[in-house]
C-alpha cells in the first residue's frame, strides 16, 4: 500500500515537472500597469477632439472631385483625404487602447480649426474657383490647428502612443501646409 502511494507520488511529481519543462517556469516580466491607465485627461481629450476635426476635413475633402476647377487641387484633396482617414483609425485605435467610449462630445461644434457644417452645407453648393477657396481655407485652418493641438499633446500627454501619433499628425499637417502654399482663389 505504501509502495502504491510513493508510486502514485513520485509520477504525480513527475508529470509536474514534466508540465514545468515543457511550459516553463520563468518568472513573468513585469509589464508595468495596463495601457489604459498611462492615459491621461490631455490624451482623451486629444482623441475626442482630432477624431471629429479629422471625420469633418475628411467630408471636405470629398467634395473636390466634383468641384474643383483645379486638377492639382483634386489631387491634393485626394491624398489629404486618404491620410485623413489613415490618422482617424490610429485615433480610433489609441481610444479604445485607453478604454474610453466615443462619447462624441464635439459632435455638432464651430471649435477652431473644425471644419464647420455651415463651411460644409456651403462648400457643397460650390464649384471652381468658389469651392477652392472654400477647401483650401477649410484645410489651412484644420491643419494649423492639428499642428498647435499635436504639439500640447506632445507637451502634456501621458501615453506614449498618443504622443507617437500626435507627432506623426503634427509632421503631417506641417506637410499639407506646406502643399497648401499660398493657394487663394480670387476674393468674393
Amino acid at each position: 500500500m505504501q509502495l502504491r502511494r510513493h508510486l502514485l507520488i513520485l509520477r504525480t511529481a513527475g508529470a509536474l515537472l514534466a508540465a514545468l519543462a515543457v511550459t516553463g517556469c520563468t518568472a513573468r516580466p513585469v509589464t508595468g500597469p495596463p495601457r489604459a491607465e498611462a492615459f491621461n485627461a490631455t490624451d482623451t481629450a486629444w482623441i475626442l477632439l482630432m477624431i471629429p476635426m479629422a471625420e469633418r476635413a475628411h467630408r471636405l475633402t470629398g467634395l473636390a472631385p466634383s468641384r474643383t476647377a483645379d486638377p492639382a487641387l483634386a489631387d491634393l484633396a485626394a491624398r489629404t483625404g486618404e491620410r485623413l482617414e489613415e490618422e482617424r483609425e490610429g485615433l480610433r485605435a489609441l481610444l479604445d487602447l485607453a478604454g474610453v467610449p466615443d462619447t462624441r462630445p464635439h459632435e455638432g461644434h464651430r471649435m477652431p480649426g473644425m471644419v464647420g457644417l455651415d463651411t460644409l452645407a456651403r462648400a457643397k453648393g460650390a464649384t471652381g474657383g468658389e469651392f477652392d477657396r472654400i477647401l483650401v481655407d477649410g484645410l489651412r485652418a484644420h491643419f494649423a490647428q492639428s499642428r498647435a493641438l499635436c504639439a500640447s499633446e506632445r507637451l502634456s500627454g501621458g501615453a506614449e502612443e498618443a504622443k507617437e501619433l500626435a507627432a506623426v499628425i503634427g509632421g503631417n499637417a506641417a506637410e499639407a501646409l506646406d502643399r497648401l502654399g499660398p493657394r487663394a482663389g480670387p476674393a468674393p
